[in-house]
């Protein structure tokens, strides 16, 4: 789920009905529970369509985003942002990602004199940081208990 309120395709909480969308987001969390089958049949206005699952739980979590307040955007994989797109995704400075790109932290291309980066690359630098972060804070952790102060 990718969060850019600047983007023209973005949804705002504004755009919708929050009880709506928190009602309807319980609703498809029920209907996909436990499903086996990669589909779902779905009638809307007396039509029928089948959906796939992988299509209905990303229904799901927009919804549940725009029911916590958040603007969504739903963005290809391979899409290649901007550095200033890229760092505003990561909540850094424009400096500071290009500082992460030079240091080979984030795979990257050029285009003419301007530097890309692919959204999947970012996702993944994202989830190793997180992965990071938290290995560092349970270490901490468990430093803090080694020595008894209380954590």
């Amino acid at each position: 789920m990718i969060l850019a309120p600047d983007s023209p395709d973005t949804v705002s909480p504004d755009d919708v009905d929050h009880k709506q969308v928190t009602e309807s987001s319980r609703q498809l969390a029920h209907l996909l529970s436990g499903r086996r089958k990669k589909s779902l049949r779905v009638s809307i206005d007396g039509e029928d369509c089948e959906i796939p699952l992988a299509a209905l739980r990303m229904l799901k979590d927009m919804l549940v985003q725009l029911s916590l307040g958040n603007s969504v955007t739903l963005m290809p994989i391979h899409a290649q942002l901007t550095t200033q797109e890229a760092a505003d995704l990561l909540s850094v400075s424009r400096p500071y990602l290009v500082k992460l790109l030079e240091a080979g932290e984030i795979p990257h291309h050029t285009v003419g004199t301007h530097r890309r980066v692919l959204l999947k690359d970012l996702m993944e630098y994202n989830r190793r940081s997180d992965q990071e972060r938290l290995k560092a804070l349970e270490e901490l952790a468990a430093e803090a208990q080694e020595l008894g102060l209380g954590y």
